[in-house]
């Protein structure tokens, strides 16, 4: 990713993506419109919540169902119990840190790495270091070293900070594709780049109340759909920046979706 003067400016204007990003949202108004907004947008809220987590825990490889995640209150010990826990931590923290994002995003990174990692690494909330291994099997692109990282973080956060016009779809696509393609952390770097998306999602004012989860989109469209994107965002090229901004949009109106059927299913019990 470019840092020249406002480079997500010119990534708004790629062919393609101010049209993802008009019907990005007309699709989030549509779901702020449904009548039981008004009256249950608590409910809508907290079930998108369970639902981005799920499929931003699909992602790293622990595909439950979603009647187990609900049933289930123990996810310590290893392998997917751990996955799905860090991802539920890190979609009830990401709401928390809104009001930090803007001024300090490194800070809510490492936060976010700290709480998805809790006491399994022993480096978690700071960026790797040379030499240091990275545990992050389903991301298949080309690692880059702890000084590009270093670099390129420094560039991200001076762009979120300095803050842009570019509509918050692009933001938020930037903000995944250069967590999820440099790996900053040891662990967990597709769990934070999901978490920090959903940031900038309601950060921004497009999703205020949280319920258009972009993780859950993200899953249904597939690893292969995911990994693919994302492998074209790393190319740095105008096609591939654009082929994953669309995705990030497929995904939060995949998004929309779910919780408009949410909505339909509250509704048809208050009937």
């Amino acid at each position: 990713m470019s840092t020249n003067a406002d480079p997500l400016v010119a990534l708004g204007a790629l062919p393609g993506v101010p049209d993802s990003v008009d019907s990005v949202r007309k699709a989030v108004d549509r779901v702020y419109g449904h009548r039981v907004m008004r009256r249950r947008s608590n409910e809508v809220t907290a079930e998108a919540a369970l639902r981005g987590a799920r499929g931003s825990a699909a992602l790293s490889g622990a595909e439950w169902a979603l009647e187990e995640v609900r049933r289930r209150s123990d996810f310590g010990g290893e392998g997917d119990a751990r996955v799905m826990g860090a991802a539920l931590r890190l979609t009830a923290e990401a709401g928390q840190l809104l009001s930090i994002w803007r001024q300090s995003p490194l800070r809510v990174l490492a936060r976010l790495h700290l709480v998805a990692a809790a006491d399994a690494d022993e480096a978690a909330g700071r960026p790797r270091l040379a030499g240091e291994p990275v545990e992050e099997p389903l991301i298949e692109l080309e690692l880059p070293d702890a000084e590009e990282v270093a670099g390129r973080l420094e560039g991200l956060a001076q762009l979120v900070i300095a803050g842009s016009s570019t509509p918050a779809l692009v933001t938020a696509a930037v903000v995944h594709g250069e967590l999820a393609a440099l790996r900053p952390f040891g662990s967990h770097n597709g769990l934070v780049a999901r978490a920090a998306e959903r940031i900038v999602l309601v950060g921004s004012g497009l999703d205020p109340k949280s319920i258009c989860p972009a993780e859950a989109g993200h899953a249904e469209l597939g690893r292969a759909a995911y990994a693919g994107a994302l492998e074209a965002y790393a190319s740095g090229t105008s096609e591939g920046m654009a082929a994953w901004i669309a995705h990030c949009g497929k995904a939060v109106e995949l998004g929309v979706r779910e919780s408009t059927a949410v909505c339909e299913a509250l509704q048809r019990g208050a009937a």
